[in-house]
């Protein structure tokens, strides 16, 4: 088979396509349960199938859910977060993690209740066959159930994949509608990282696929179409996980991870290797078009950023990074390794001095940032990060191996004008994912930049469930405005948005 005619099953899945081929039983009324597979096999541990992040095997419904504390009348919306949910697996062994398929959670508030919370598998061709349920029209090329992440779009819930294939729209309670392509213009690969840019209505994304030669800028207008493409020129086909916006600019984060043709050839389920002969730069390009500028940087990870926005003539991106070298295949433990936990760090482009300045603001282990999204370009004070101690030991872990070192769950706000973080710390067990802002009254443009609430699905290990947690913002340290009662759990995952009623 020549590159040119893989597909993302058989470029990006391997032989895990193969792996998590087998057929799931679907029944009656609100549940479709998935076959549950054998467990891991005795002696070598698969820590991204197990505790905080194993799958859940059923699709659940649950009404009037129960809350301690009270949820704010002024919420009025979904919460939605999705992650890797296998279905199906026979073999743990030829599984990776960011491979699993995409199954969305959602609780819907409405006048101070808490009306219901669902979870649903993102119905691509490959789910609906495990199933048992049809797949209507043509099964369109890069086809994968989306599992990075869920945004709200003009009006549209799009669960969205990085490489290859086409975003997922879900109507309000989670179904599936089918493939979006932006209205017939989006051709070729999306991303998973989207950036709204509310002050100009556009919404930017960064697109990579293994067999370009380049990386695609995208802008989605006003009215909903890709008004423009830009390609800009990389070598070795990197992975391109996310990016960061500003108002004249778009920051590419070019990092030596990069597509192995050999090791996709093999079968590899994730073939992207730490290439230790790729440059590591950042790119600045202008947003109204032009040549792209590189800089030169010392080699990490960047995992996601949380903005960046323009000071003069220097760019200011705040992001969360691994040291070097990172394992996106991962070593053997189903899932990415990495050297050392993810910090906070800023990068400073001098525009007119052609160098970049790399500083750590926060050396606690720590993920997934998130920021008030009225200020995605722009200059922020606030950011919000995620703690969670199974997610660190299982980036560490080694051949099955987890490491000697204790760590915490928590949610943490910076405040990166005082340089201060107030952390919500959690109990042991209680794993939490990305923390999502949400404004009080987003209609106000003299509120505080944190006058709201941070959403967050945690882990209750005295349940065996997840709760949605609401913290108020202002008061972060403080007990939680509200726990919401889920039926079951949430996996740890990927990333999430506050849809609000329109």
């Amino acid at each position: 088979m020549k590159m040119a005619e893989h597909t993302r099953r058989s470029v990006l899945l391997g032989a895990a396509g193969v792996a998590a081929g087998t057929g799931l039983a679907a029944t009656a009324g609100t549940r479709a349960r998935a076959a549950s597979g054998p467990a891991p096999g005795a002696g070598h541990r698969f820590p991204y199938l197990e505790g905080a992040f194993k799958p859940v095997a059923e699709e659940l419904t649950a009404f009037g859910l129960p809350v301690t504390g009270r949820v704010p009348r002024e919420l009025n919306g979904r919460c939605l977060r999705t992650g890797p949910n296998v279905l199906g697996l026979e073999d743990p062994r030829a599984h990776h993690w960011m491979l699993g398929e995409g199954m969305v959670h959602g609780v819907r508030l409405r006048e101070g209740k808490a009306e219901w919370y669902r979870n649903r598998w993102v119905r691509s061709s490959q789910v609906a066959r495990k199933l048992g349920e049809p797949y209507p029209g043509p099964v369109p090329p890069d086809d994968f159930p989306c599992n990075t992440h869920v945004i709200g779009h003009r009006g549209r819930v799009l669960a969205l994949q990085e490489s290859g294939p086409l975003p997922y729209e879900l109507d309000e309670e989670l179904g599936t509608v089918g493939t979006y392509d932006f209205r017939g213009t989006l051709e070729g690969a999306f991303t998973a990282h989207t950036k709204f840019d509310a002050h100009a209505g556009e919404l930017h994304a960064i697109a990579y696929y293994p067999t370009w030669d380049h990386v695609r800028h995208l802008v989605v207008d006003p009215a909903g179409r890709v008004s423009r493409t830009t390609r800009i020129p990389v070598a070795d086909a990197p992975m391109i996980h996310d990016f960061a916006l500003t108002e004249n600019h778009v920051v590419v984060l070019d990092m030596p991870v990069t597509f192995d043709r050999a090791a996709a050839e093999g079968g590899a389920p994730v073939p992207y290797v730490w290439n230790t002969a790729h440059p590591a730069r950042v790119g600045v390009v202008p947003r109204a078009g032009g040549a792209t500028r590189w800089f030169e940087v010392d080699p990490v990870y960047y995992s996601h950023t949380l903005n960046a926005y323009e000071e003069g003539e220097r760019i200011v991106v705040d992001m969360t990074n691994f040291p070097a070298p990172f394992l996106v295949a991962g070593n053997g433990s189903g899932g990415p390794g990495a050297v050392d936990t993810a910090t906070l760090d800023r990068w400073t482009i001098d525009l007119r001095h052609g160098r970049v300045r790399t500083r750590t603001l926060d050396d606690r282990p720590q993920e997934f940032p998130r920021v008030n999204e009225s200020l995605v370009s722009r200059r922020h004070r606030y950011g919000y990060t995620a703690a969670a101690a199974e997610m660190s030991q299982a980036y560490l872990t080694a051949d099955g191996n987890p490491p000697d070192r204790a760590f915490g769950n928590a949610l943490i706000k910076h405040d990166l004008l005082r340089h201060r973080t107030e952390v919500h710390h959690l109990p042991r067990g209680a794993a939490a994912s990305e923390a999502v802002y949400v404004p009080r009254d987003p209609a106000d443009p003299r509120a505080a930049e944190d006058d709201g609430y941070t959403v967050a699905y945690v882990h209750d290990p005295d349940r065996g469930a997840s709760d949605l947690v609401i913290l108020a913002a202002q008061d972060f340290t403080g007990e939680p405005v509200a726990r919401i009662h889920l039926p079951g759990r949430v996996p740890l995952g990927f990333h999430g948005s506050w849809i609000p009623d329109a």
